[in-house]
Protein backbone atom coordinates (compact mmCIF):
# COMPACT_ATOMS: atom_id res chain seq x y z
CA UNK A 1 0.00 0.00 0.00
CA UNK A 2 1.50 3.08 -1.08
CA UNK A 3 2.05 6.16 1.39
CA UNK A 4 0.08 8.36 -1.19
CA UNK A 5 -3.06 6.10 -0.55
CA UNK A 6 -3.05 6.53 2.59
CA UNK A 7 -2.88 10.15 2.93
CA UNK A 8 -5.71 10.33 0.26
CA UNK A 9 -7.57 7.91 2.97
CA UNK A 10 -7.10 10.31 5.54
CA UNK A 11 -7.84 13.56 3.36
CA UNK A 12 -10.88 12.36 2.14
CA UNK A 13 -12.29 11.16 5.93
CA UNK A 14 -10.91 14.40 7.65
CA UNK A 15 -13.22 16.18 4.16
CA UNK A 16 -16.42 13.89 5.07
CA UNK A 17 -15.53 14.91 9.07
CA UNK A 18 -15.87 18.79 8.48
CA UNK A 19 -18.91 18.06 6.34
CA UNK A 20 -20.41 16.25 9.59
CA UNK A 21 -19.24 18.56 11.62
CA UNK A 22 -20.99 21.77 9.52
CA UNK A 23 -24.52 19.96 9.15
CA UNK A 24 -24.40 18.28 12.72
CA UNK A 25 -24.23 14.84 11.69
CA UNK A 26 -22.17 11.86 13.99
CA UNK A 27 -19.50 12.13 11.28
CA UNK A 28 -17.89 8.33 12.90
CA UNK A 29 -21.31 6.59 11.64
CA UNK A 30 -21.08 8.69 8.19
CA UNK A 31 -17.48 8.18 7.77
CA UNK A 32 -17.82 4.09 8.40
CA UNK A 33 -20.83 4.19 5.71
CA UNK A 34 -18.89 6.23 3.02
CA UNK A 35 -15.66 3.99 3.31
CA UNK A 36 -17.93 1.30 2.94
CA UNK A 37 -19.33 2.99 -0.43
CA UNK A 38 -16.13 3.30 -1.49
CA UNK A 39 -14.34 -0.19 -1.02
CA UNK A 40 -16.77 -1.50 -3.65
CA UNK A 41 -15.50 1.18 -5.84
CA UNK A 42 -13.06 -0.38 -8.70
CA UNK A 43 -9.27 1.03 -8.32
CA UNK A 44 -9.77 1.73 -4.44
CA UNK A 45 -6.55 -0.53 -2.92
CA UNK A 46 -6.69 -2.62 0.09
CA UNK A 47 -5.36 -0.79 2.81
CA UNK A 48 -3.57 -3.31 5.04
CA UNK A 49 -3.33 -2.80 8.80
CA UNK A 50 -0.68 -2.81 10.82
CA UNK A 51 -1.80 -3.34 13.79
CA UNK A 52 1.14 -2.04 15.72
CA UNK A 53 0.97 0.91 14.02
CA UNK A 54 -2.58 1.23 14.91
CA UNK A 55 -1.99 0.35 19.28
CA UNK A 56 1.18 2.33 19.52
CA UNK A 57 0.22 5.37 17.52
CA UNK A 58 -3.24 5.73 16.67
CA UNK A 59 -4.41 4.63 20.48
CA UNK A 60 -2.37 6.54 22.93
CA UNK A 61 -3.36 9.76 21.77
CA UNK A 62 -6.67 9.23 21.26
CA UNK A 63 -7.24 7.48 25.10
CA UNK A 64 -5.05 11.01 26.43
CA UNK A 65 -6.83 13.46 24.78
CA UNK A 66 -9.99 11.64 25.86
CA UNK A 67 -8.78 11.22 29.49
CA UNK A 68 -7.25 14.81 29.55
CA UNK A 69 -11.06 16.10 28.84
CA UNK A 70 -12.16 13.72 31.42
CA UNK A 71 -13.26 14.61 35.19
CA UNK A 72 -11.21 13.08 37.56
CA UNK A 73 -13.47 13.72 40.76
CA UNK A 74 -16.46 12.29 38.24
CA UNK A 75 -14.63 9.30 37.16
CA UNK A 76 -13.30 8.86 40.90
CA UNK A 77 -17.21 9.41 42.32
CA UNK A 78 -18.34 6.66 39.21
CA UNK A 79 -15.93 4.41 40.01
CA UNK A 80 -17.34 1.33 40.84
CA UNK A 81 -19.89 1.59 37.68
CA UNK A 82 -17.38 2.54 35.20
CA UNK A 83 -15.74 -1.00 36.35
CA UNK A 84 -18.19 -3.17 36.10
CA UNK A 85 -18.70 -2.13 32.55
CA UNK A 86 -14.96 -1.83 31.64
CA UNK A 87 -13.95 -4.64 33.54
CA UNK A 88 -17.34 -7.08 34.68
CA UNK A 89 -18.78 -6.13 30.89
CA UNK A 90 -15.71 -6.98 29.50
CA UNK A 91 -14.91 -10.24 30.51
CA UNK A 92 -18.68 -11.57 30.27
CA UNK A 93 -18.88 -10.35 26.71
CA UNK A 94 -15.67 -12.25 25.92
CA UNK A 95 -16.52 -15.33 27.70
CA UNK A 96 -19.97 -15.18 26.06
CA UNK A 97 -18.87 -14.65 22.61
CA UNK A 98 -16.36 -17.39 23.10
CA UNK A 99 -19.04 -19.95 24.28
CA UNK A 100 -21.45 -19.23 21.02
CA UNK A 101 -18.83 -19.16 18.59
CA UNK A 102 -17.27 -22.56 20.08
CA UNK A 103 -21.16 -23.90 19.31
CA UNK A 104 -21.51 -22.56 15.98
CA UNK A 105 -18.52 -23.24 15.03
CA UNK A 106 -17.51 -26.42 16.49
CA UNK A 107 -14.36 -27.05 14.83
CA UNK A 108 -13.10 -23.69 16.66
CA UNK A 109 -11.14 -24.45 19.80
CA UNK A 110 -12.38 -22.59 23.27
CA UNK A 111 -8.91 -20.70 23.15
CA UNK A 112 -8.89 -19.32 19.39
CA UNK A 113 -12.73 -18.58 20.41
CA UNK A 114 -11.74 -16.22 23.22
CA UNK A 115 -9.13 -14.53 21.10
CA UNK A 116 -12.50 -13.26 19.39
CA UNK A 117 -14.44 -12.69 22.49
CA UNK A 118 -11.49 -10.31 23.11
CA UNK A 119 -11.56 -8.93 20.06
CA UNK A 120 -14.79 -7.61 20.43
CA UNK A 121 -15.74 -7.03 23.85
CA UNK A 122 -14.83 -2.93 24.26
CA UNK A 123 -17.02 -0.81 23.34
CA UNK A 124 -15.75 2.64 21.40
CA UNK A 125 -17.59 5.58 23.28
CA UNK A 126 -16.26 8.20 20.25
CA UNK A 127 -19.64 7.12 18.58
CA UNK A 128 -22.08 7.49 21.02
CA UNK A 129 -20.62 10.51 22.96
CA UNK A 130 -20.45 12.52 19.15
CA UNK A 131 -24.37 11.61 19.41
CA UNK A 132 -24.94 11.90 23.31
CA UNK A 133 -23.44 15.44 22.81
CA UNK A 134 -25.73 16.63 20.13
CA UNK A 135 -28.45 15.30 21.28
CA UNK A 136 -27.81 16.36 25.24
CA UNK A 137 -27.24 13.31 27.20
CA UNK A 138 -27.32 13.53 31.13
CA UNK A 139 -23.81 14.08 32.07
CA UNK A 140 -23.80 10.84 34.29
CA UNK A 141 -24.25 9.18 31.22
CA UNK A 142 -21.71 10.62 29.43
CA UNK A 143 -19.12 10.02 31.98
CA UNK A 144 -20.05 6.52 32.50
CA UNK A 145 -20.06 5.56 29.01
CA UNK A 146 -16.59 8.10 28.62
CA UNK A 147 -15.02 6.33 31.85
CA UNK A 148 -15.93 2.61 30.20
CA UNK A 149 -14.10 3.55 27.13
CA UNK A 150 -10.61 4.61 28.87
CA UNK A 151 -10.34 1.30 30.87
CA UNK A 152 -12.28 -1.28 28.97
CA UNK A 153 -9.47 -1.40 26.04
CA UNK A 154 -6.88 -2.53 28.59
CA UNK A 155 -9.16 -5.48 29.41
CA UNK A 156 -9.71 -6.53 26.51
CA UNK A 157 -5.83 -6.57 25.45
CA UNK A 158 -5.00 -8.29 28.59
CA UNK A 159 -7.47 -11.00 27.91
CA UNK A 160 -6.66 -10.82 24.47
CA UNK A 161 -3.04 -11.71 25.25
CA UNK A 162 -3.89 -14.19 27.54
CA UNK A 163 -6.24 -16.00 25.20
CA UNK A 164 -3.38 -15.95 22.55
CA UNK A 165 -1.15 -17.39 24.98
CA UNK A 166 -3.66 -20.55 25.26
CA UNK A 167 -3.49 -20.77 21.60
CA UNK A 168 0.25 -21.25 21.30
CA UNK A 169 0.12 -23.59 24.48
CA UNK A 170 -3.21 -25.52 23.85
CA UNK A 171 -3.54 -24.58 27.50
CA UNK A 172 -5.25 -21.98 29.50
CA UNK A 173 -5.29 -21.56 33.11
CA UNK A 174 -7.71 -18.60 35.33
CA UNK A 175 -4.27 -18.13 37.88
CA UNK A 176 -2.14 -16.91 34.97
CA UNK A 177 -4.83 -15.09 33.52
CA UNK A 178 -5.32 -13.28 36.51
CA UNK A 179 -1.45 -12.60 37.95
CA UNK A 180 -1.14 -11.15 34.21
CA UNK A 181 -4.10 -8.86 34.94
CA UNK A 182 -3.06 -7.75 38.82
CA UNK A 183 0.82 -6.93 37.00
CA UNK A 184 -0.71 -5.61 34.03
CA UNK A 185 -3.23 -3.32 36.46
CA UNK A 186 -0.65 -2.33 38.79
CA UNK A 187 2.39 -1.77 36.58
CA UNK A 188 0.60 0.23 34.01
CA UNK A 189 -1.34 2.90 36.69
CA UNK A 190 2.36 3.42 38.29
CA UNK A 191 4.11 4.04 35.10
CA UNK A 192 1.21 6.22 34.68
CA UNK A 193 1.02 8.61 37.52
CA UNK A 194 4.80 8.87 37.61
CA UNK A 195 5.16 10.09 34.73
CA UNK A 196 2.18 12.47 34.82
CA UNK A 197 3.74 13.85 38.19
CA UNK A 198 7.14 14.26 35.99
CA UNK A 199 5.61 16.15 33.61
CA UNK A 200 3.53 18.00 35.82
CA UNK A 201 6.54 19.25 37.55
CA UNK A 202 8.31 20.34 34.45
CA UNK A 203 5.49 22.35 33.07
CA UNK A 204 5.16 24.15 36.94
CA UNK A 205 9.06 25.57 35.67
CA UNK A 206 8.25 26.33 32.17
CA UNK A 207 7.08 29.12 30.75
CA UNK A 208 7.29 28.27 26.73
CA UNK A 209 4.07 27.33 25.90
CA UNK A 210 5.54 25.68 22.77
CA UNK A 211 7.83 23.01 24.55
CA UNK A 212 5.27 22.81 27.10
CA UNK A 213 2.67 21.95 24.83
CA UNK A 214 5.49 19.17 22.59
CA UNK A 215 5.81 17.67 26.09
CA UNK A 216 2.34 16.92 26.07
CA UNK A 217 2.09 15.59 22.62
CA UNK A 218 5.04 12.95 23.62
CA UNK A 219 3.41 12.31 26.94
CA UNK A 220 0.92 9.65 25.67
CA UNK A 221 3.48 7.54 23.74
CA UNK A 222 5.91 7.39 26.59
CA UNK A 223 3.32 6.20 28.92
CA UNK A 224 2.49 3.55 26.52
CA UNK A 225 5.78 2.51 25.45
CA UNK A 226 7.10 2.77 29.12
CA UNK A 227 4.56 0.57 30.76
CA UNK A 228 4.25 -2.36 27.70
CA UNK A 229 8.24 -2.47 28.60
CA UNK A 230 7.49 -3.01 32.27
CA UNK A 231 4.68 -5.67 31.07
CA UNK A 232 2.18 -3.27 32.16
CA UNK A 233 -1.10 -1.93 30.61
CA UNK A 234 0.09 0.68 28.17
CA UNK A 235 -3.47 1.77 28.06
CA UNK A 236 -3.91 2.06 31.56
CA UNK A 237 -0.47 4.29 32.20
CA UNK A 238 -1.88 6.83 29.23
CA UNK A 239 -5.58 7.00 31.18
CA UNK A 240 -3.78 6.88 34.63
CA UNK A 241 -1.33 10.19 32.97
CA UNK A 242 -4.16 11.82 30.97
CA UNK A 243 -6.79 11.98 34.19
CA UNK A 244 -3.25 13.13 36.57
CA UNK A 245 -2.86 16.05 34.06
CA UNK A 246 -5.90 17.33 33.26
CA UNK A 247 -6.92 17.19 36.86
CA UNK A 248 -4.01 19.47 37.93
CA UNK A 249 -4.15 21.57 34.52
CA UNK A 250 -5.59 24.37 36.59
CA UNK A 251 -2.41 24.84 38.26
CA UNK A 252 -0.55 25.33 35.24
CA UNK A 253 0.30 28.14 33.27
CA UNK A 254 -2.99 29.53 31.43
CA UNK A 255 -1.08 29.74 27.63
CA UNK A 256 -0.22 26.15 27.90
CA UNK A 257 -4.01 25.44 28.34
CA UNK A 258 -4.70 27.68 25.25
CA UNK A 259 -2.46 26.08 23.02
CA UNK A 260 -3.43 22.49 23.96
CA UNK A 261 -6.95 22.70 23.12
CA UNK A 262 -6.88 23.27 19.70
CA UNK A 263 -4.17 20.75 19.13
CA UNK A 264 -5.39 18.07 20.98
CA UNK A 265 -9.09 18.81 19.25
CA UNK A 266 -6.93 18.46 15.64
CA UNK A 267 -5.42 15.10 16.91
CA UNK A 268 -9.07 13.56 18.27
CA UNK A 269 -10.09 14.91 14.43
CA UNK A 270 -7.23 13.59 12.02
CA UNK A 271 -7.03 10.06 13.91
CA UNK A 272 -10.68 9.48 14.46
CA UNK A 273 -11.62 10.40 10.71
CA UNK A 274 -8.53 7.81 9.91
CA UNK A 275 -9.75 4.97 12.10
CA UNK A 276 -12.85 5.19 11.21
CA UNK A 277 -12.39 5.02 7.55
CA UNK A 278 -10.51 1.80 7.99
CA UNK A 279 -13.24 -0.01 9.75
CA UNK A 280 -15.48 1.21 6.58
CA UNK A 281 -12.97 0.11 3.62
CA UNK A 282 -12.25 -3.52 5.96
CA UNK A 283 -15.31 -5.44 5.33
CA UNK A 284 -15.24 -6.19 1.22
CA UNK A 285 -11.38 -7.64 1.75
CA UNK A 286 -11.84 -9.58 5.09
CA UNK A 287 -14.54 -11.08 2.86
CA UNK A 288 -12.24 -12.14 0.05
CA UNK A 289 -9.76 -13.34 2.38
CA UNK A 290 -11.95 -15.69 3.70
CA UNK A 291 -13.15 -17.31 0.34
CA UNK A 292 -9.84 -17.57 -0.61
CA UNK A 293 -9.42 -19.51 2.62
CA UNK A 294 -10.48 -23.37 2.92
CA UNK A 295 -12.40 -22.53 5.73
CA UNK A 296 -15.79 -21.83 3.57
CA UNK A 297 -17.90 -18.11 3.68
CA UNK A 298 -21.18 -19.31 5.00
CA UNK A 299 -19.54 -20.70 8.03
CA UNK A 300 -17.54 -17.73 8.89
CA UNK A 301 -20.56 -15.34 7.88
CA UNK A 302 -22.78 -17.34 10.07
CA UNK A 303 -20.51 -17.42 12.93
CA UNK A 304 -20.34 -13.04 12.32
CA UNK A 305 -23.77 -13.13 12.75
CA UNK A 306 -23.87 -15.29 15.80
CA UNK A 307 -21.16 -12.98 17.48
CA UNK A 308 -22.61 -9.73 16.17
CA UNK A 309 -26.16 -10.76 17.74
CA UNK A 310 -24.13 -12.25 21.17
CA UNK A 311 -22.42 -8.92 21.22
CA UNK A 312 -25.09 -6.83 20.95
CA UNK A 313 -27.65 -8.86 23.51
CA UNK A 314 -24.95 -9.03 26.19
CA UNK A 315 -24.86 -5.58 27.05
CA UNK A 316 -28.37 -5.05 27.99
CA UNK A 317 -28.61 -7.95 29.78
CA UNK A 318 -25.87 -7.47 31.53
CA UNK A 319 -26.40 -4.08 32.37
CA UNK A 320 -30.19 -4.41 34.03
CA UNK A 321 -28.60 -7.57 35.72
CA UNK A 322 -25.98 -5.69 37.61
CA UNK A 323 -27.53 -2.83 37.78
CA UNK A 324 -28.39 -2.93 41.98
CA UNK A 325 -24.09 -2.33 42.38
CA UNK A 326 -24.89 1.40 41.39
CA UNK A 327 -26.40 1.64 43.98
CA UNK A 328 -23.01 0.70 46.38
CA UNK A 329 -20.68 3.02 48.23
CA UNK A 330 -17.39 2.12 48.42
CA UNK A 331 -15.82 3.28 50.75
CA UNK A 332 -13.67 6.77 50.10
CA UNK A 333 -16.41 7.33 47.22
CA UNK A 334 -17.76 11.02 46.86
CA UNK A 335 -20.54 10.05 45.22
CA UNK A 336 -23.61 11.71 45.98
CA UNK A 337 -26.71 9.99 47.05
CA UNK A 338 -29.32 8.95 44.04
CA UNK A 339 -26.99 9.44 41.25
CA UNK A 340 -26.95 5.54 39.48
CA UNK A 341 -28.85 5.56 36.44
CA UNK A 342 -32.43 5.38 36.19
CA UNK A 343 -33.61 2.41 34.22
CA UNK A 344 -34.47 4.44 30.28
CA UNK A 345 -30.74 6.17 31.34
CA UNK A 346 -29.51 1.94 31.58
CA UNK A 347 -31.39 1.40 28.63
CA UNK A 348 -29.53 4.72 26.46
CA UNK A 349 -26.04 3.19 27.63
CA UNK A 350 -27.49 -0.46 27.19
CA UNK A 351 -27.81 0.83 22.99
CA UNK A 352 -24.21 2.59 23.13
CA UNK A 353 -22.07 -0.27 22.45
CA UNK A 354 -20.14 0.28 19.31
CA UNK A 355 -17.09 -1.17 18.60
CA UNK A 356 -14.23 0.71 16.98
CA UNK A 357 -10.27 1.02 17.20
CA UNK A 358 -9.33 -1.84 19.50
CA UNK A 359 -11.58 -3.89 17.90
CA UNK A 360 -10.03 -2.85 14.42
CA UNK A 361 -6.32 -3.12 15.51
CA UNK A 362 -6.94 -6.62 17.74
CA UNK A 363 -8.67 -8.27 14.71
CA UNK A 364 -5.19 -7.09 12.83
CA UNK A 365 -3.18 -8.59 15.13
CA UNK A 366 -3.96 -12.09 15.37
CA UNK A 367 -1.21 -13.86 14.36
CA UNK A 368 -0.66 -15.61 10.91
CA UNK A 369 0.73 -18.72 12.87
CA UNK A 370 0.76 -19.67 16.68
CA UNK A 371 2.75 -22.30 17.81
CA UNK A 372 4.83 -22.68 14.33
CA UNK A 373 1.19 -23.81 12.78
CA UNK A 374 -1.34 -21.64 11.12
CA UNK A 375 -3.45 -19.60 14.03
CA UNK A 376 -7.05 -21.47 13.80
CA UNK A 377 -9.40 -20.12 11.41
CA UNK A 378 -7.92 -16.74 11.13
CA UNK A 379 -9.75 -15.32 8.33
CA UNK A 380 -13.62 -16.41 10.00
CA UNK A 381 -12.02 -14.45 12.98
CA UNK A 382 -11.18 -11.53 11.77
CA UNK A 383 -14.33 -11.29 9.26
CA UNK A 384 -16.62 -11.98 12.72
CA UNK A 385 -14.73 -8.75 14.21
CA UNK A 386 -15.23 -6.72 11.47
CA UNK A 387 -18.93 -7.97 11.25
CA UNK A 388 -19.28 -6.10 14.49
CA UNK A 389 -17.48 -3.27 14.33
CA UNK A 390 -19.43 -2.34 11.52
CA UNK A 391 -22.89 -3.87 12.58
CA UNK A 392 -22.68 -2.16 15.65
CA UNK A 393 -21.43 1.06 14.28
CA UNK A 394 -24.38 1.33 11.86
CA UNK A 395 -27.26 -0.83 13.56
CA UNK A 396 -26.83 0.85 17.26
CA UNK A 397 -25.04 4.06 16.31
CA UNK A 398 -27.91 5.30 13.59
CA UNK A 399 -30.74 3.82 15.93
CA UNK A 400 -29.45 5.74 19.01
CA UNK A 401 -30.36 8.65 18.66
CA UNK A 402 -34.33 7.75 17.94
CA UNK A 403 -33.60 5.38 21.17
CA UNK A 404 -32.75 8.59 23.07
CA UNK A 405 -35.48 10.57 21.78
CA UNK A 406 -38.07 7.97 22.21
CA UNK A 407 -37.11 7.40 25.65
CA UNK A 408 -36.78 11.02 26.14
CA UNK A 409 -33.01 11.11 28.30
CA UNK A 410 -32.12 14.09 27.01
CA UNK A 411 -34.30 16.29 28.96
CA UNK A 412 -32.24 15.81 31.98
CA UNK A 413 -30.05 18.34 30.49
CA UNK A 414 -32.21 20.99 31.33
CA UNK A 415 -31.46 20.18 35.39
CA UNK A 416 -27.96 20.20 34.86
CA UNK A 417 -28.06 23.69 32.94
CA UNK A 418 -29.90 25.21 35.74
CA UNK A 419 -27.49 23.07 38.43
CA UNK A 420 -24.30 24.78 36.04
CA UNK A 421 -25.74 28.48 36.55
CA UNK A 422 -26.32 28.29 40.35
CA UNK A 423 -22.45 26.73 40.84
CA UNK A 424 -21.40 29.78 38.24
CA UNK A 425 -22.70 32.43 40.20
CA UNK A 426 -21.74 30.84 43.73
CA UNK A 427 -18.13 30.66 42.21
CA UNK A 428 -17.87 33.73 40.98
CA UNK A 429 -19.06 35.53 44.14
CA UNK A 430 -16.71 33.29 45.70
CA UNK A 431 -13.56 34.53 43.33
CA UNK A 432 -14.63 38.43 44.25
CA UNK A 433 -13.78 37.68 48.00
CA UNK A 434 -10.92 35.72 46.78
CA UNK A 435 -9.48 38.87 45.41
CA UNK A 436 -11.01 41.26 48.59
CA UNK A 437 -8.63 38.55 50.48
CA UNK A 438 -5.51 39.34 48.41
CA UNK A 439 -5.98 42.61 48.44
CA UNK A 440 -5.90 42.93 52.04
CA UNK A 441 -2.96 41.02 52.07
CA UNK A 442 -0.94 43.23 50.26
CA UNK A 443 -2.57 46.55 51.29
CA UNK A 444 0.67 47.07 53.87
CA UNK A 445 2.75 46.29 50.57
CA UNK A 446 0.25 49.30 48.49
CA UNK A 447 0.48 51.95 51.21
CA UNK A 448 4.19 51.33 51.61
CA UNK A 449 4.63 51.75 48.05
CA UNK A 450 1.98 54.40 47.08
CA UNK A 451 1.01 56.13 50.22
CA UNK A 452 -1.85 55.43 52.77
CA UNK A 453 -4.17 57.71 51.03
CA UNK A 454 -3.86 56.66 47.48
CA UNK A 455 -3.53 53.02 48.26
CA UNK A 456 -6.69 52.49 50.42
CA UNK A 457 -8.56 54.33 47.41
CA UNK A 458 -6.76 52.37 44.86
CA UNK A 459 -7.83 49.19 46.78
CA UNK A 460 -11.30 50.33 47.78
CA UNK A 461 -11.91 51.15 44.01
CA UNK A 462 -10.70 47.42 42.54
CA UNK A 463 -12.37 45.23 45.67
CA UNK A 464 -15.58 47.80 44.55
CA UNK A 465 -15.46 46.93 40.55
CA UNK A 466 -14.63 43.01 41.33
CA UNK A 467 -17.30 42.52 43.54
CA UNK A 468 -19.80 44.73 40.80
CA UNK A 469 -18.68 42.65 38.25
CA UNK A 470 -19.08 39.21 39.92
CA UNK A 471 -22.36 40.58 41.16
CA UNK A 472 -23.54 41.24 37.45
CA UNK A 473 -23.26 38.13 36.34
CA UNK A 474 -24.27 35.94 39.22
CA UNK A 475 -27.73 38.27 38.41
CA UNK A 476 -27.43 37.35 34.74
CA UNK A 477 -26.49 33.64 35.09
CA UNK A 478 -28.98 32.57 37.75
CA UNK A 479 -31.38 35.48 37.70
CA UNK A 480 -33.90 32.79 40.09
CA UNK A 481 -31.77 32.99 42.79
CA UNK A 482 -30.09 36.55 42.68
CA UNK A 483 -31.93 37.07 46.01
CA UNK A 484 -30.49 34.42 47.97
CA UNK A 485 -26.63 34.83 45.99
CA UNK A 486 -26.22 38.31 47.02
CA UNK A 487 -26.57 40.81 49.70
CA UNK A 488 -28.41 44.21 49.20
CA UNK A 489 -25.39 45.87 48.56
CA UNK A 490 -24.08 43.68 45.95
CA UNK A 491 -28.01 43.46 44.43
CA UNK A 492 -27.55 47.46 43.96
CA UNK A 493 -24.44 47.35 42.02
CA UNK A 494 -25.50 44.96 39.20
CA UNK A 495 -27.18 46.91 37.13
CA UNK A 496 -24.78 49.81 37.27
CA UNK A 497 -21.83 47.18 36.53
CA UNK A 498 -23.44 46.53 33.14
CA UNK A 499 -22.22 50.51 31.87
CA UNK A 500 -18.69 50.34 33.51
CA UNK A 501 -15.71 49.90 31.77
CA UNK A 502 -13.85 46.48 33.02
CA UNK A 503 -10.15 46.65 34.78
CA UNK A 504 -8.69 47.83 31.92
CA UNK A 505 -7.40 51.08 33.61
CA UNK A 506 -5.28 49.00 36.23
CA UNK A 507 -1.87 48.14 36.14
CA UNK A 508 -0.78 44.27 34.21
CA UNK A 509 0.84 43.50 37.81
CA UNK A 510 -2.37 44.03 39.73
CA UNK A 511 -4.29 42.44 37.05
CA UNK A 512 -3.21 39.37 37.36
CA UNK A 513 -2.87 39.35 40.98
CA UNK A 514 -6.77 38.79 40.38
CA UNK A 515 -7.08 36.88 38.03
CA UNK A 516 -4.50 34.47 39.75
CA UNK A 517 -6.66 34.63 42.80
CA UNK A 518 -9.76 33.66 41.05
CA UNK A 519 -8.27 31.21 39.46
CA UNK A 520 -6.75 29.95 42.77
CA UNK A 521 -10.58 29.91 44.05
CA UNK A 522 -12.36 28.06 41.40
CA UNK A 523 -9.93 25.49 42.14
CA UNK A 524 -10.68 25.21 45.51
CA UNK A 525 -14.25 25.17 45.11
CA UNK A 526 -13.20 22.48 42.45
CA UNK A 527 -11.30 20.72 44.75
CA UNK A 528 -14.02 20.79 47.57
CA UNK A 529 -16.70 19.10 45.18
CA UNK A 530 -18.38 22.21 45.08
CA UNK A 531 -18.52 22.91 41.02
CA UNK A 532 -18.76 20.17 38.61
CA UNK A 533 -15.16 19.89 36.42
CA UNK A 534 -17.16 21.17 33.39
CA UNK A 535 -18.32 24.63 35.03
CA UNK A 536 -14.18 24.72 36.22
CA UNK A 537 -13.36 24.32 32.96
CA UNK A 538 -15.48 27.17 31.28
CA UNK A 539 -15.22 29.77 33.76
CA UNK A 540 -10.97 28.99 33.94
CA UNK A 541 -11.05 28.98 29.92
CA UNK A 542 -12.67 32.89 30.59
CA UNK A 543 -9.92 33.75 32.72
CA UNK A 544 -7.00 32.09 30.30
CA UNK A 545 -8.29 34.16 27.42
CA UNK A 546 -8.26 37.75 29.76
CA UNK A 547 -4.36 36.43 31.04
CA UNK A 548 -4.05 36.08 27.35
CA UNK A 549 -5.40 39.85 26.33
CA UNK A 550 -3.38 40.95 28.87
CA UNK A 551 -0.20 39.76 27.91
CA UNK A 552 -1.25 40.97 24.29
CA UNK A 553 -2.01 44.56 24.93
CA UNK A 554 1.10 44.47 27.60
CA UNK A 555 3.31 43.51 24.85
CA UNK A 556 1.66 46.16 22.35
CA UNK A 557 2.47 48.97 24.68
CA UNK A 558 6.06 47.60 25.11
CA UNK A 559 6.64 47.61 21.27
CA UNK A 560 4.76 50.80 20.63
Amino acid sequence: MHHVHVFALVAAAVLVAALCRRKGWPAPLVIVAVGLVASFVPGVPRFEIDAQVVLEFVLPPLLYSAALSSSYRDFRSSWNAITRLGVGLVLVTALAVALVAVLVHPSLSFAAALVLGAVVAPPDAVAAAAVGRRLGLPRRVMTLLAGESLINDATSLTLFKVALAGVATGTWLLGDGLGTFALAVGVGVAVGVGLGWLVHAIRMRLDDPVVASAIGLLTPFAAYWGAEALLGSGVLAVVAAGLYLGHTAPRAGYATRLYEEPIWSTVDLVLEAFTFALIGVQLPWVVRDVIASDQGLRPALLLSLAVLTTAILVRPVYIFATARFDNLRLRGSHRPAGDALDARESAVVSWAGMRGVVTLAAAAAIPATSAGAPFPERASLQLAACTVALGTLLLQGLTLPAVIRRLGVGSATQVEAAEDATQEAQARLAMADAVQEMLERERPAWRAELGTEQADAAIERLTRLTRERAAAAAVVIDPDNAEDLLDDGLTAWAPEHQRRADLAGRTARVRRAVIGAQRDALVRRRDAAEIDEAVLRRMLHELDLEDESLSASWITRAGS
